[in-house]
Protein backbone atom coordinates (compact mmCIF):
# COMPACT_ATOMS: atom_id res chain seq x y z
CA UNK A 1 0.00 0.00 0.00
CA UNK A 2 1.57 3.51 -0.87
CA UNK A 3 1.87 6.40 1.42
CA UNK A 4 0.02 9.40 0.02
CA UNK A 5 0.46 13.03 1.90
CA UNK A 6 -1.38 16.31 1.58
CA UNK A 7 1.13 19.10 0.95
CA UNK A 8 -0.33 22.78 1.92
CA UNK A 9 1.32 26.58 1.53
CA UNK A 10 1.34 28.99 4.02
CA UNK A 11 2.07 32.71 4.74
CA UNK A 12 1.16 32.54 8.38
CA UNK A 13 0.35 36.08 10.21
CA UNK A 14 0.60 34.68 13.55
CA UNK A 15 2.24 31.87 15.16
CA UNK A 16 0.42 28.50 15.07
CA UNK A 17 1.04 26.19 17.77
CA UNK A 18 1.39 23.27 16.02
CA UNK A 19 4.19 24.92 13.71
CA UNK A 20 5.96 25.84 17.00
CA UNK A 21 5.15 22.34 18.25
CA UNK A 22 7.34 20.93 14.91
CA UNK A 23 10.11 23.32 15.54
CA UNK A 24 10.85 22.81 19.11
CA UNK A 25 10.61 19.24 18.37
CA UNK A 26 13.26 19.23 15.31
CA UNK A 27 15.48 22.11 16.11
CA UNK A 28 15.03 23.04 20.05
CA UNK A 29 13.35 26.45 19.26
CA UNK A 30 11.20 28.19 17.01
CA UNK A 31 14.16 29.78 16.18
CA UNK A 32 16.87 29.42 13.85
CA UNK A 33 20.19 31.04 13.06
CA UNK A 34 21.72 31.11 9.57
CA UNK A 35 24.48 33.72 8.94
CA UNK A 36 24.44 35.89 12.00
CA UNK A 37 20.23 36.40 11.58
CA UNK A 38 18.01 34.55 14.26
CA UNK A 39 14.91 34.55 12.63
CA UNK A 40 11.50 33.48 14.51
CA UNK A 41 10.76 30.43 11.83
CA UNK A 42 7.08 30.27 12.80
CA UNK A 43 6.47 33.18 11.09
CA UNK A 44 7.64 32.18 7.48
CA UNK A 45 5.80 31.43 4.72
CA UNK A 46 5.91 27.46 4.63
CA UNK A 47 5.06 24.22 3.33
CA UNK A 48 3.31 21.38 5.44
CA UNK A 49 3.13 18.18 4.72
CA UNK A 50 0.41 16.14 6.39
CA UNK A 51 -0.63 12.30 6.37
CA UNK A 52 -4.27 10.78 6.02
CA UNK A 53 -4.77 11.85 9.92
CA UNK A 54 -3.87 15.41 9.01
CA UNK A 55 -0.63 15.12 11.44
CA UNK A 56 2.23 17.50 10.28
CA UNK A 57 4.68 14.89 9.46
CA UNK A 58 6.96 17.43 7.69
CA UNK A 59 7.39 21.38 7.08
CA UNK A 60 9.82 23.61 5.33
CA UNK A 61 10.33 27.08 5.56
CA UNK A 62 11.62 30.30 3.11
CA UNK A 63 12.12 33.77 3.04
CA UNK A 64 12.36 35.64 0.04
CA UNK A 65 14.28 38.45 -1.15
CA UNK A 66 12.24 39.49 -4.47
CA UNK A 67 15.28 42.47 -4.22
CA UNK A 68 17.69 39.82 -4.47
CA UNK A 69 15.87 37.68 -5.90
CA UNK A 70 16.74 34.83 -4.30
CA UNK A 71 15.11 32.28 -1.41
CA UNK A 72 16.83 31.31 1.56
CA UNK A 73 15.13 27.38 2.79
CA UNK A 74 15.56 28.04 6.43
CA UNK A 75 14.28 24.58 7.37
CA UNK A 76 13.24 21.42 6.24
CA UNK A 77 12.01 18.21 8.24
CA UNK A 78 10.56 14.96 7.60
CA UNK A 79 9.62 12.85 10.45
CA UNK A 80 9.31 9.84 8.00
CA UNK A 81 12.65 9.44 6.05
CA UNK A 82 12.85 7.82 2.82
CA UNK A 83 9.04 8.83 1.19
CA UNK A 84 9.59 11.77 -0.59
CA UNK A 85 8.28 13.87 1.80
CA UNK A 86 11.37 16.04 1.89
CA UNK A 87 12.26 16.35 -1.52
CA UNK A 88 8.53 17.48 -2.41
CA UNK A 89 8.77 19.95 0.36
CA UNK A 90 11.67 21.40 -1.45
CA UNK A 91 10.37 20.85 -4.75
CA UNK A 92 7.18 22.88 -3.61
CA UNK A 93 9.27 25.60 -1.62
CA UNK A 94 11.57 26.22 -4.95
CA UNK A 95 8.07 26.27 -6.80
CA UNK A 96 7.14 28.98 -4.53
CA UNK A 97 10.34 31.16 -4.81
CA UNK A 98 9.99 30.56 -8.45
CA UNK A 99 6.56 31.77 -8.91
CA UNK A 100 7.78 35.14 -6.74
CA UNK A 101 10.23 35.99 -9.48
CA UNK A 102 13.53 34.32 -7.30
CA UNK A 103 15.92 33.14 -9.46
CA UNK A 104 18.51 31.14 -6.88
CA UNK A 105 17.58 29.16 -3.47
CA UNK A 106 20.14 29.09 -1.16
CA UNK A 107 20.75 27.04 2.37
CA UNK A 108 22.71 26.64 5.68
CA UNK A 109 23.43 23.17 6.91
CA UNK A 110 26.72 22.65 9.59
CA UNK A 111 29.15 20.68 9.34
CA UNK A 112 28.08 17.72 10.66
CA UNK A 113 24.95 17.23 8.56
CA UNK A 114 26.72 15.16 5.69
CA UNK A 115 23.16 13.10 4.89
CA UNK A 116 21.50 16.65 4.48
CA UNK A 117 24.71 17.63 2.29
CA UNK A 118 24.06 14.48 -0.18
CA UNK A 119 19.97 15.30 -0.05
CA UNK A 120 20.92 18.65 -0.96
CA UNK A 121 23.45 17.47 -4.13
CA UNK A 122 21.31 14.97 -5.21
CA UNK A 123 18.33 17.69 -6.06
CA UNK A 124 20.16 19.70 -7.89
CA UNK A 125 22.51 21.89 -4.89
CA UNK A 126 26.10 23.16 -5.11
CA UNK A 127 27.87 23.84 -2.32
CA UNK A 128 29.15 27.40 -2.85
CA UNK A 129 30.97 28.47 0.82
CA UNK A 130 32.27 27.06 3.74
CA UNK A 131 31.63 29.43 6.52
CA UNK A 132 34.88 28.87 8.80
CA UNK A 133 33.84 29.12 12.77
CA UNK A 134 30.30 30.77 11.90
CA UNK A 135 28.85 28.70 14.47
CA UNK A 136 30.88 30.72 17.45
CA UNK A 137 28.52 33.77 15.81
CA UNK A 138 25.25 31.21 15.68
CA UNK A 139 26.02 30.41 19.70
CA UNK A 140 25.65 34.27 20.90
CA UNK A 141 22.29 34.19 19.41
CA UNK A 142 21.35 30.89 20.42
CA UNK A 143 23.20 29.64 22.89
CA UNK A 144 21.54 26.02 23.11
CA UNK A 145 23.12 25.26 20.10
CA UNK A 146 25.68 22.17 21.54
CA UNK A 147 29.46 22.26 20.46
CA UNK A 148 29.13 18.28 19.65
CA UNK A 149 26.89 17.31 17.17
CA UNK A 150 26.03 13.63 15.03
CA UNK A 151 29.19 11.27 14.75
CA UNK A 152 30.82 13.20 17.51
CA UNK A 153 31.85 15.96 15.21
CA UNK A 154 32.63 19.48 16.84
CA UNK A 155 30.22 22.18 14.86
CA UNK A 156 32.21 24.52 14.03
CA UNK A 157 31.48 25.88 10.06
CA UNK A 158 28.14 26.38 8.42
CA UNK A 159 27.98 25.42 4.57
CA UNK A 160 25.91 26.95 2.26
CA UNK A 161 24.08 25.30 -0.71
CA UNK A 162 22.95 27.18 -3.96
CA UNK A 163 20.37 26.17 -6.40
CA UNK A 164 19.45 28.13 -9.95
CA UNK A 165 15.87 27.78 -9.93
CA UNK A 166 15.48 30.35 -13.36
Amino acid sequence: MSKTFDYYIETPTEENSEIVDFLNAHWGSKYIVSRGKKVNVALLPHVMARDRDRKLIGLATYQLNKQKKTCELVSINAVIQGQGIGSELLKRAEREAKKSGCEKIWLITINDNSEAAAFYIKLGYRLVKVHLNALDISRKLKPEIPKIGNHGIPLLDEWEFEKTIK
